[in-house]
């Protein structure tokens, strides 16, 4: 089932070529993945993208506890520090900083997948869970469509939307995604167009309501895209929403301000039915480790970012869906 992420975009191609439905993971750093063909007819992962998922079952409603136990805003500043230091030095324009925060819960992870509400769903037993609200890309009838999510803010302030909407800082890092993404669909598409400018979609979480800002982008795939729709894929990443502008100057930043691999978080994971293709991005995200579980959560920096302002946001971003 685990793989190199190179088998799993051949596999892709082949599986595209046959028409052949699959189920796929792959991690932020393109060295690990999963691969499953016809995967509504296995009960080992789980998952929902979009209302197709591979199960019924149902979690049982009871109470829990949910803790967590961020690091401290002394270290964050610190990682936040170096990233300040790649965009004033012009290397960066935008980096995703992100942080990795410990929980306790009595609830399991295949609990919290039952119970979550959300767009998009996985549950890896044994590594981790990941309720998602936001789409990678949607391949349909030959187009691509992408929704980069970059803005959040706590639906109980007063005036949310028009405050989020009206931030300079995140009209900026939603400016800066929409154009990274654009230009990347650009690469495998034609006639890439912007249909929605910051829209605003609401997620319900166990802590109260946060708001969070989308576009849409549209591009049109050439006419044999099934026959290689893995290679086309994989040109897309890493998703531009989760590491920044520009990648690979942005990838290294990041190393060095968190210190070890993200793993799957903040990587992607899609079905594709035999014909079309839905994606998402692997954030709201809960891993699996020795010593319990973590959390990982982050946001988009730029040189008009404040330390704190982020730190909050990173740490309000620790939730379940329910």
């Amino acid at each position: 089932m685990f793989t190199s992420c190179n088998n799993i975009k051949l596999s892709m191609d082949e599986a595209g070529r046959a028409k052949t439905p699959f189920l796929f993971g792959l991690d932020f750093e393109l060295g690990e993945g999963f691969f499953i063909e016809n995967p509504l007819q296995q009960p080992e992962i789980l998952f929902d993208i979009d209302g197709v998922m591979n199960g019924t079952e149902k979690a049982a409603e009871k109470p829990f506890y949910f803790s967590a136990f961020p690091e401290d805003s002394n270290r964050y500043a610190r990682r936040f520090s170096r990233v300040m230091d790649g965009l004033r030095s012009g290397n960066s324009f935008l980096t995703n900083l992100t942080i990795k925060t410990p929980v306790k819960t009595d609830l399991s992870l295949k609990e919290i997948f039952l119970r979550s509400r959300a767009k998009y769903r996985l549950y890896v037993p044994g590594r981790f869970v990941c309720f998602s609200p936001e789409r990678f890309v949607q391949i349909k009838d030959g187009k691509i469509f992408s929704h980069p999510m970059k803005g959040t803010i706590d639906a109980s302030v007063e005036n949310a939307a028009e405050t989020i909407l009206n931030d300079y800082k995140e009209k900026a890092e939603h400016h800066t995604v929409v154009d990274l993404i654009r230009n990347d669909i650009s690469r495998i598409a034609t006639g890439v167009k912007v249909n929605r400018f910051r829209y605003i979609d609401k997620v319900e979480t166990n802590d109260g309501p946060i708001l969070q800002v989308s576009s849409e982008i549209e591009g049109t795939l050439p006419d044999e895209y099934l026959e290689n729709i893995g290679t086309l894929f994989f040109e897309l990443l890493p998703a531009g929403s989760v590491s920044g502008a520009p990648k690979d100057a942005t990838i290294g930043i990041i190393r060095e301000a968190e210190q070890e691999p993200r793993g799957f978080y903040t990587g992607v994971a899609g079905y594709f039915d035999g014909t079309n293709l839905d994606s998402c991005v692997l954030i709201r995200y809960i891993e699996q480790a020795e010593e319990g579980f973590y959390f990982r959560s982050g946001g988009g920096i730029t040189v008009n970012s404040e330390c704190e302002k982020e730190y909050a946001e990173a740490v309000r971003k620790v939730y379940l869906p329910f």
